[in-house]
């Protein structure tokens, strides 16, 4: 008889996630909601026999018992995803006050709060469910486990299977790359292309890169955070503006340092990556915005187009 009251037990005391099917007991009122054990204020008013709004003024002449641990508002999305999911709460569908949702310890603080004899009973009962409910979870922990590892090495396996396509793919992207990346054109709208092959460039540098252009924000300094951490960086530009100073120092403060110098002699956009030299048709801001072009300078060595900038300041 005791194993059979056991069992009963147990079978009332589940999670809500098909709460509509439970009958309308304690353990069935009691909600998940940011991955914790909750109970409405509705359903609190309705079990203590008074109104919600009486419920919570009781709680703010006592806000300083019930933290945010305690007791806190649903956001929309969470109101409206327990309505969906249970029938009973679909009379909270056009409320225009978002409900207050109590944890385990909110509960127990209530009983300080609502001192009736009908409260007093009604903080034991939903104290009980509440340790119905956690007996139950933990009956079910290794179960719980052993489909978790099945799970993880299943997304293991798969996850090693995808990298190892990835590492072909990739190879398969550089040959093709070391055959394109000489001289070639973006067509307006190639924004993503663009900045993939602007930052393979960097990401290519064994030693330094070195950038000439006249127009640059604080994405070109963010395109140049691809490079390896030892790999120096310089970029040199018609004018330092006090935004663009902020932004360099705020960024130098946290990343590895670039130096702007300013140079205004020059009409084109150039790229040093280690010795060589590529000619960029935009400013590196703007990749992909309009049509440009870019090539490689095989002719020209970096040692002498950084002879010009001998008069930079």
């Amino acid at each position: 008889m005791k194993e059979e009251n056991v069992t009963n037990k147990k079978q009332s005391v589940e999670l809500v996630t098909n709460c509509d099917r439970l009958p309308l007991n304690v353990e069935s009122l009691i909600q998940v909601v940011r991955n914790q054990q909750v109970m409405l204020d509705y359903d609190l008013a309705t079990l203590y026999n008074i109104e919600t709004k009486v419920l919570n003024q009781s709680v703010r002449r006592n806000i300083e018992r019930f933290p945010a641990h305690f007791r806190y508002q649903l956001s929309q999305e969470e109101m409206d995803e327990l309505v969906t999911n249970c029938d009973r709460l679909r009379v909270l569908k056009h409320s225009t006050v978002l409900p207050y949702v109590f944890t385990e310890q909110g509960v127990a603080m209530l009983s300080t709060v609502l001192r009736s004899p009908r409260a007093i009973a009604t903080s034991i009962r939903i104290m009980d469910a509440f340790v119905a409910m956690r007996h139950l979870m933990a009956s079910n922990i290794q179960m719980l486990q052993r489909i978790a590892n099945i799970e993880y090495h299943q997304i293991e396996t798969d996850k090693h299977i995808t990298e190892s396509d990835k590492r072909i793919d990739k190879v398969f992207q550089l040959l093709d790359q070391g055959a394109k990346a000489k001289q070639g054109i973006f067509y307006d709208g190639q924004i993503f292309d663009a900045y993939i092959f602007t930052t393979n460039l960097i990401k290519s540098s064994k030693k330094r890169i070195i950038l000439i252009d006249n127009y640059i924000d604080e994405t070109t300094l963010t395109l140049f955070d691809k490079r390896g951490t030892d790999i120096s960086a310089t970029i040199y530009t018609k004018q330092i503006t006090s935004q663009l100073s902020l932004d360099l120092s705020r960024h130098n403060s946290q990343y590895p340092p670039i130096a702007i110098r300013t140079y205004n002699k020059a009409h084109d956009r150039f790229l040093v990556i280690d010795d060589k030299v590529y000619h960029i048709g935009a400013s590196l801001k703007d990749l992909g915005k309009k049509i440009f072009a870019f090539s490689l300078m095989e002719n020209l060595p970096a040692s002498e187009l950084l002879s010009h900038l001998s008069d930079s300041q």
